[in-house]
């Protein structure tokens, strides 16, 4: 995308990233490239940056939204950058934006990506969008040296194919395949959404009831209903319901989809108010509270949600 930086030559990447990338196919495959973020991501790349990863790469099945994340990364540290042609003007190249478009090229593939009728390279919305568009343009979303040779259209050199990739393996957790992995997928689409209490479902965020009347979003269960629909599950709506919905699983045996419960009183299930998508070392995916958005919590350690854990279960297919 900008000026070449050396010239055209064969790519070259150790062989781990190679078998790595072999295995990486459409949406749905367990290549590390589509897994949770980790915790060096969570605590590296901006909550809203994250979000927009993560929302842009749904536009372009197979692309991992850490792909993005890590050419946003080595671009402008997530338009960290005080380098001139971050947030005005051009660097010396011509480049300008989050995600360093040359003019022509933004003018080709750039994209609104929130919806504000504008398309801006200066805006991390629209840049990030429009930097996924043009990745999928060169077939990045078909893995392997698909996704190489984009990354190489994006800059013209093997150092900085390298340099994206091992970013990418960083910010990004093994995500095992089968129907688990998906609802992970689909339930990390939604990380930012607010909280609406009766909100959500098979289809994606809805407006709640009583006091989520005014905000479309998720509850805890309306998340983890539409997660595993995703997957091909039809679960309950609420999450004493659903407590009763699939095989019960112990706590050692937890895998990523996986639905964690938490009860007023553990020894009644009667009392479960909250539920969460494991999402692998004490991490879930949940919607808290009125207030509060999707997001990643540790539950293991927190002296709360320890108290309060009563089991977990993992939907299959017969689940009603």
């Amino acid at each position: 995308m900008k000026a070449a930086a050396a010239a055209v030559a064969a790519i070259t990447l150790p062989l781990a990233l190679v078998l790595l990338l072999a295995g990486q196919g459409q949406a749905g495959g367990g290549s590390t490239l589509t897994g949770a973020p980790t915790d060096l991501a969570r605590s590296d790349i901006p909550p809203a940056y994250l979000r927009w990863y993560t929302d842009a790469a749904q536009t372009c099945p197979g692309l991992g939204w850490n792909v993005l994340a890590a050419i946003g990364k080595v671009e402008t540290d997530h338009g960290r950058s005080t380098l001139p042609g971050v947030h005005t003007g051009q660097n010396h190249a011509g480049a300008g934006g989050p995600m360093q478009f040359l003019a022509a090229t933004w003018a080709a593939y750039g994209a609104d990506g929130d919806h504000d009728g504008h398309r801006d390279r200066y805006n991390p919305a629209d840049a990030i969008h429009g930097a996924a568009n043009y990745l999928c343009h060169n077939n990045a979303g078909k893995g392997g040296r698909h996704l190489r040779r984009a990354i190489w259209h994006y800059n013209h050199a093997d150092w900085y194919v390298r340099k994206v990739l091992d970013q990418a393996e960083r910010y990004a957790a093994p995500t095992p395949t089968g129907r688990g992995s998906v609802a992970v997928r689909a339930a990390l689409r939604w990380l930012g959404t607010p909280y609406s209490w009766g909100g959500g479902g098979p289809s994606g965020p809805t407006y709640g009831t009583a006091h989520g009347a005014g905000i479309k979003g998720f509850d805890c269960s309306g998340l983890a209903q539409h997660a595993w629909a995703k997957a091909g599950i039809r679960l309950p709506r609420v999450a004493a319901d659903q407590y009763r919905a699939g095989t019960h699983i112990p706590r050692h045996a937890l895998k990523p989809g996986d639905l964690v419960f938490f009860a007023t009183n553990p020894g009644n299930p009667a009392t479960i108010h909250h539920v969460g998508i494991h999402l692998g070392n004490g991490r879930m995916i949940h919607a808290p509270q009125t207030g509060d958005v999707v997001r990643i919590a540790t539950y293991t350690g927190n002296p709360t949600r320890e108290r309060q854990y009563i089991g977990a279960i993992r939907p299959a297919p017969s689940s009603r």
